[in-house]
């Protein structure tokens, strides 16, 4: 067991807190290839996993990694993998490929700016839809984003949490300033923090279905080699897991792709505000960002400017009627992003029809500062 895990105040980085969340959350199995700036994850668990009887293998790109992870998955094991943006390009199929087949697993997306190799060493938030929409095809994503370095131990073991709850994979959006960065932690005791298992059968093999209907829409999962059979396929398929042509069959399966997540949506939202309650003016944003949000809206209530903050935790799905009953009293609203505006798009959707909606833009590969988020909040009120 790593000596982190013992309730001990330490001074880690964001990509530290991250693989020890992992451990924390039971991770059995790491596939990764090394890329700025997400390299931390795959050190430590290279050095942890195999202390604790785990398997860590390096494979020779991305999209064996993605790969690897997927079968470890199917064989009973947790399996994660961490990235970059042109690593994540790399894996979106083979994520498709997970969504299709209800394959619990956890990547983490250490943000850099992009397109193609970008800014290795810089920040950025410009990942954000492609957490959503990477893949083809229809499906339902989920994504977290923390904004320290406890909320990426934290954040990464709700990944894993999710994952297996809803047998999907879970991204962790996180950015190359968070995952350098060090702060005091207190690392969680066992048994602190909830960890969940994936839901195993326990009916006799003949019976069993692979994909099964059942009222959470989350089929029971047995592991390969458990003495279950059943086909796992790419293509659409039936409950049994074999390709199939036939249209109710098909909207059943895409639909249980969406329903799972979308009914049971109040279990994966995660929402933070502050001094919301009189606010006439609110700044959303997450990650890093958020942290800078904080800072300012400090500083404009000093000022006497009522504004308050929203941030979420939760990216995908979309924590719609948290953020939309928060911003039901505001008349004007920030989004705040370290992109050229991406889920300003999504606060627009959902705006209140008398509220004014700006955007706060950064994309030059550095920190967006509270000064700035001031200056914008005295631009607007």
């Amino acid at each position: 067991m790593s000596n982190l895990r013992k309730g001990k105040v330490r001074l880690l980085q964001g990509n530290e807190a991250c693989f020890q969340g992992a451990i924390y959350a039971g991770i059995d199995f790491y596939a990764g290839y090394p890329i700025t700036p997400s390299t931390e994850i795959a050190e430590g668990l290279a050095r942890e996993l195999p202390r604790i009887g785990k398997k860590f293998i390096q494979m020779e790109d991305e999209i064996g990694s993605i790969a690897a992870v997927i079968g470890a998955s199917n064989a009973g094991a947790k399996a994660m993998t961490a990235t970059s943006g042109p690593g994540y390009s790399l894996m979106v199929e083979n994520i498709g490929y997970a969504y299709m087949t209800e394959t619990p697993c956890v990547i983490v997306n250490v943000q850099r700016a992009g397109p193609s190799t970008g800014l290795p060493t810089k920040i950025s938030q410009s990942d954000m839809m492609q957490a959503r929409w990477g893949t083809h095809g229809d499906y339902t994503a989920i994504a977290v984003a923390p904004s320290s370095v406890r909320e990426c131990f934290e954040e990464t073991v709700r990944a894993f949490n999710l994952s297996e709850r809803f047998r999907t994979p879970v991204t962790v959006l996180t950015d190359e300033v968070l995952g350098h960065m060090r702060e005091l932690m207190t690392m969680p005791k066992p048994g602190e923090l909830e960890v969940m298992e994936r839901p195993k059968p326990d009916i006799p093999a003949d019976w069993y279905r692979h994909f099964e209907m059942t009222p959470s829409m989350v089929s029971p999962m047995a592991a390969l080699g458990e003495g279950y059979r059943y086909n796992v396929t790419g293509m659409t398929h039936d409950r049994e897991g074999f390709p199939t042509a036939v249209p109710s069959e098909i909207n059943e399966k895409l639909n249980k792709l969406k329903k799972k997540i979308e009914r049971f949506a109040d279990e994966i939202y995660k929402v933070r505000t502050e001094m919301m309650d009189d606010a006439k003016i609110a700044v959303i944003s997450f990650g890093t960002v958020a942290r800078a949000t904080h800072q300012a809206i400090k500083m404009a209530r000093e000022r006497r400017v009522r504004v308050g903050a929203i941030q979420p935790l939760t990216i995908w799905p979309f924590p719609d009627p948290i953020i939309s009953d928060a911003l039901k009293n505001v008349k004007k609203i920030i989004v705040a992003e370290l992109n050229m505006g991406q889920m300003v798009n999504e606060v627009k959707r959902i705006a209140p029809r008398n509220a004014e909606v700006f955007f706060l833009g950064r994309y030059d590969g550095e920190v967006m500062t509270p000064q700035q988020i001031l200056d914008k909040i005295r631009e607007v009120k």
